[in-house]
């Protein structure tokens, strides 16, 4: 029997933290058949132990090289079985029915390609996980001295969606973090795997450009929510040394450079799935 959900975890030389994630996912998801795939970069002796010794039942695909998020992804992606995917990064710890319910929340919805539950400290305070898409504009005013400035900042704070209330039901965003998305297989069908143009960063922006390019939509399901441990690998506060000194400031700008090549000349999808909306509800 196929199960019904694939949940895919994406991990990269933590062992302590894979085995937090796979320890709540076992504990906490009760009521699916469901199946579980790690999908490891540069794994390590210890990675490989407690596959073996703890989480033997588990589908492990180690790598001898870091690949990148997207390439692990995709590699769960690959022998994935179900009809519809939860994918995490194993810095998420899963809260008892969390999976249960975002899965019934896209059988229920079929136009909605892909959603992402709340993301939250361990002090359950909310992390910013869901915005607008991204412009030249934002990537210069979040890196430089610009960002003291009113214009920057009100630019930021549109970015971050803070004029929404993002409290209750489900909101339509631009695009959702992946650290934790999930969809169903019919969507992943139309909108295809992630481009693996982008080693890391910006991955998930082009997946969710590309629902909304296929008139999918992206949701943000703040009624449920899953645990984060937030590293902010690329945050830095002068632009030119972190492109000096912070590799993961250089690959996030490289990736942003091709996502705005990518996309260039082409208008927010998002925006233009809610004209087609409207024109199609006015005629």
């Amino acid at each position: 029997m196929k199960p019904e959900v694939s949940i895919i975890v994406t991990s990269y030389k933590n062992p302590q933290i894979l085995d937090l994630c796979l320890g709540s996912l076992q504990e906490n998801v009760k009521n699916l058949d469901y199946e579980i795939i790690v999908a490891d970069g540069e794994t390590g002796e210890r990675t490989a132990d407690l596959m073996r010794n703890k989480y033997s039942d588990v589908q492990f695909i180690p790598n001898i090289k870091n690949i990148g998020f997207l390439a692990l992804v995709n590699q769960g992606l690959d022998v994935a079985k179900g009809s519809f995917y939860f994918i995490i990064n194993a810095d998420i710890v899963i809260k008892t029915n969390t999976v249960e319910k975002i899965i019934e929340y896209i059988k229920n919805n079929p136009e909605v390609g892909i959603v992402s539950p709340r993301m939250i400290n361990f002090d359950n305070s909310t992390q910013p996980s869901c915005f607008r898409f991204y412009t030249p504009s934002t990537i210069l005013y979040r890196r430089t001295f610009l960002k003291r400035f009113n214009f920057a900042k009100k630019h930021l704070s549109k970015f971050l969606m803070e004029d929404v209330n993002k409290t209750n039901g489900s909101i339509e965003v631009d695009w959702v973090m992946g650290s934790t998305i999930a969809m169903s297989k019919k969507s992943l069908e139309k909108i295809g795997r992630m481009d693996e143009r982008f080693f890391m960063y910006f991955e998930d922006v082009d997946w969710c450009w590309r629902c909304w390019e296929n008139n999918l939509k992206v949701k943000y399901y703040p009624e449920l929510s899953v645990y984060h441990y937030h590293g902010a690998q690329s945050s830095n506060k002068n632009a030119l040394r972190a492109v000096l000194f912070n590799k993961y400031s250089r690959i996030h700008i490289v990736s942003a450079i091709k996502f705005f090549m990518k996309y260039f000349g082409k208008k927010n999808p998002h925006k233009e799935y809610d004209k087609k909306f409207k024109k199609t509800n006015n005629e």
